[in-house]
């Protein structure tokens, strides 16, 4: 049973990932000099504990995580609406603070549960007949179980989890044979909702943001000088960079949060277009095989998380790389294995222990017509 798992095991997403890795901590050794490189050492220390996390996961059959998701559902839910009590820090109550120096996020690992519970409760609908999900208050089930997070994120408020959230569950609901007229009916919402929430939900700084993204020069030394910054960087780095140590922007300064949000502007600025070409081509390598696990899981339960992961892998590269090049609003949201993050980590690296682990007890195709 042991080697055909390891057989089956689709080896390219970890190699992507230990790549990924490699250059973040390059990346991260020379944006924290001048800190005595704190945050590469805690970032090591998180990758050594997520190593034994993640074959932890592949071992245990995802049909038994999967059995237990509601337990941790439950959990995550009561953490999210706890977190909201908890002391604001950069301008969210988004982490318990277990010492200074270590901080817990519960919504970076409400994800990966929320995904295995929806995944679970799919997959038991369309036992009986794939037509299922299409029914009324089956897709109300499995709406409420995604909202509820959604909403308590978005009251933290972390707008670019919120949105990973989403993206994964429309990929899930994709593969899952979704009727084409509630993905119509899903853009007309979608396309009347965004100038309501813009002009009547969206706190000033959030409406900020999107000013911002559309003409940073409209205040160049306040709202707009983070992307202002992040598209210098990038740009002066060229073909090969200004050499690790050497960017102006990053060292002076001038890139802020350097370490997490901004990280691909540091590789851009000392290490080059050719270098952050191939952090880009990585990703899509990742993905396009997370993909092909999802199209050759052996059951329904295998092919939706796989989906859902890929949904949240692909929203947060298109978004941390899309907002520092000025292509999409400023989130907050890291980049996968390279930005500073010990809750980003540990979860990624779950998600990458799950599709290990659906990989290799995969069989056969079972993407929908």
């Amino acid at each position: 049973m042991k080697n055909r798992i390891l057989k089956n095991i689709e080896w390219g997403i970890l190699i992507c990932c230990v790549f990924l890795l490699l250059i973040g901590c390059v990346s991260l050794y020379s944006a924290t000099g001048e800190t005595g490189f704190d945050e590469l050492k805690k970032q090591i220390i998180w990758g050594i504990i997520s190593i034994p996390i993640m074959l932890i996961v592949i071992w245990i059959d995802y049909e038994t995580i999967a059995k237990c998701s509601p337990i941790f559902y439950a959990i995550f839910i009561v953490l999210l609406i706890a977190v909201l009590f908890t002391p604001v820090r950069n301008g969210a109550t988004s982490w318990f603070s277990i010492t200074e120096d270590i901080r817990f996020q519960p919504s970076e690992f409400a994800k990966v549960f929320v995904i295995i519970f929806l995944a679970y409760i799919m997959s038991i609908f369309q036992k009986k007949d794939r037509n299922e999900i299409n029914k009324p208050l089956k897709l109300l089930a499995v709406f409420s179980i995604v909202i509820i997070p959604v909403l308590l994120i978005i009251k933290q408020p972390d707008y670019g989890t919120a949105i990973a959230f989403i993206i994964a569950t429309v990929l899930m609901l994709f593969v899952a044979g979704i009727d084409k007229k509630y993905i119509l009916i899903s853009l007309i919402v979608v396309v009347v909702a965004l100038p309501l929430l813009y002009n009547f939900i969206l706190p000033a700084h959030a409406k900020a943001r999107i000013d911002v993204f559309l003409n940073p020069n409209l205040d160049p030394r306040g709202s707009g000088y983070n992307i202002i910054q992040s598209k210098l960087a990038i740009g002066s780095g060229q073909l090969f960079g200004m050499g690790l140590l050497k960017g102006n922007q990053t060292q002076l300064g001038f890139l802020y949060p350097k370490t997490t949000d901004f990280i691909f502007s540091v590789i851009g600025e000392e290490m080059g277009f050719i270098v952050a070409g191939a952090v880009i081509i990585l990703y899509v390598i990742l993905i396009t095989k997370a993909v092909y696990v999802a199209k050759t899981a052996k059951d329904n339960l295998g092919s939706y998380i796989a989906m859902g992961i890929v949904g949240i892998f692909l929203f947060h590269m298109i978004e941390n790389i899309g907002m520092t090049m000025g292509l999409l609003p400023i989130t907050g949201v890291p980049l996968p294995f390279v930005s500073y993050g010990g809750s980003s980590l540990i979860t990624n690296f779950i998600c990458i222990g799950l599709l290990l682990n659906i990989s290799g007890r995969r069989q056969k195709t079972i993407f929908i017509d």
